[in-house]
């Protein structure tokens, strides 16, 4: 499709009016199809955030970027009280609702495979009581299932922040589903693309909206309510004479919070795994050399693991206690990841989900030019919650386990830290910036 049509497409008054509806208090992004594709999030460079107001926003923003042919347009996962200030989209406490997603990825062979998936998380659903707040979402590839975010009522988010409650409820209805979607997976035949569903819940995902192209296939992203799946093909996804269901605004408040509370305490929020997985289960791409037959469920292994791995290695390599390292290696980690969030705001607002508490009363630990809170237990603590050698294990070691073996992780991650001086290994910055940033993203490759 040359850019003409593309221009033709978006002028269509549903088509404006529909991602505007969906892209309200969203954070925006844009796929261009120029020369160069550019994936765009702002109106300037490290300026203001990319938003829409009103139904003629779309128009602004392809004169706006019209040298770069806009295609495709994307909007947040989560929703923000301010959009204005781009430091703002790094605090937490700037969401006030998020959309629980799942992704299902395909080839689009076997686009019928992809609408198995969907059946089994809907199914899923329906047994916790939530259908008339679910809607799909044909993306092109594949089908995102998104819970309408008001479905969560302000009483299930007083506690709770609305991003953990998503990240949760995505989570836990894929264990739920996992043998089943292994099944479908397992019976595909591999394709150009692995047939695949995940958690992508994050602070800045994006999905295409409504009623937008696809960056590549000239497919629209059209609308689905769980009742027409049934009879779903591709022709509904025709930008020229597409079928989309506009009633994917509708939800019923409330009827996703026994889920979200349940789930959050079942499978645990986003923020207390900032960094860590997010649950794929996938199968193989065609000419990757797999049989196809063998399908797996496949963790993703971060910076956070890496650090937390370094942190303990470092204090046992200065300490000597093995046990009392992993408590260090997991509290330094969560601290660093909640500073990435964080570390920026001067005066940040009294915070809606507090992740640290006083700790007026607390022992300290000083290691180097470091000073830790210990529990009266003896391990390290942030906030009210001690981070026990078992807590290491299961966000630590279980997760390396599933890419190598922990042990020999851990061998490698002691003669790398017995490379460097005593007085550097004291030094926390000296720490961050010149033995655990260099390898921090390459470490298990190394």
């Amino acid at each position: 499709m040359d850019f003409d049509k593309v221009i033709s497409y978006y002028s269509k008054p549903m088509v404006a009016s529909e991602i505007s509806t969906f892209s309200k208090d969203r954070w925006l992004a844009i796929h261009t199809m120029g020369r160069k594709r550019l994936f765009i999030r702002y109106f300037s460079r490290g300026k203001r955030p990319l938003k829409i107001t009103g139904s003629k926003g779309i128009k602004y923003l392809l004169y706006k970027f019209q040298g770069l042919r806009p295609r495709t347009f994307y909007g947040s996962v989560n929703l923000y009280k301010n959009l204005e200030d781009p430091l703002e989209l790094d605090n937490p406490n700037n969401i006030y609702r998020s959309t629980p997603t799942w992704d299902i990825d395909g080839s689009i062979d076997f686009w019928d495979k992809i609408v198995d998936l969907a059946h089994v998380i809907i199914n899923e659903l329906e047994k916790f009581g939530i259908y008339k707040s679910v809607y799909l979402k044909w993306s092109g590839r594949g089908i995102h299932i998104h819970i309408h975010e008001n479905s969560i009522s302000e009483d299930a988010l007083k506690n709770h922040h609305p991003l953990d409650l998503s990240y949760a409820v995505v989570d836990f209805i894929l264990s739920q589903a996992k043998d089943k979607v292994r099944e479908i997976i397992r019976t595909t035949p591999s394709g150009e693309r692995p047939l695949k569903i995940e958690n992508e819940m994050d602070m800045k995902r994006v999905f295409t909206t409504p009623l937008s192209l696809h960056k590549q296939l000239d497919y629209s992203a059209i609308c689905l309510k769980p009742d027409d799946l049934d009879n779903f093909d591709l022709s509904w996804a025709d930008p020229w004479n597409f079928r989309h269901n506009k009633d994917w605004v509708k939800y019923v408040e409330g009827e996703a919070d026994d889920l979200a509370l349940r789930a959050l305490d079942e499978a645990g929020g986003y923020f207390k795994r900032v960094g860590g997985i997010r649950t794929i289960i996938e199968g193989y791409k065609r000419g990757s050399g797999k049989t196809g037959k063998k399908r797996m469920l496949k963790a993703k292994v971060g910076r956070f693991q890496v650090m937390a791995l370094l942190q303990a290695a470092r204090y046992y390599v200065l300490m000597g206690d093995l046990e009392k390292a992993k408590s260090f290696g997991l509290n330094r980690a969560i601290f660093y990841a909640w500073a990435k969030y964080h570390g920026r705001y001067k005066k940040p607002r009294k915070p809606a989900y507090p992740p640290f508490k006083k700790e007026e009363h607390r022992k300290e630990f000083k290691i180097g030019n470091e000073v830790i809170f210990i529990s009266d237990n003896g391990w390290f603590i942030i906030g009210d919650k001690e981070q026990s050698p078992e807590d290491y294990d299961k966000e630590v070691v279980y997760k390396i386990s599933s890419l190598t073996a922990y042990e020999k992780a851990w061998k490698k991650a002691v003669e790398y830290i017995k490379h460097f001086s005593k007085e550097m290994l004291l030094d926390q910055q000296e720490f961050y910036e010149k033995v655990y940033k260099p390898i921090r993203d390459a470490f298990f490759e190394k």
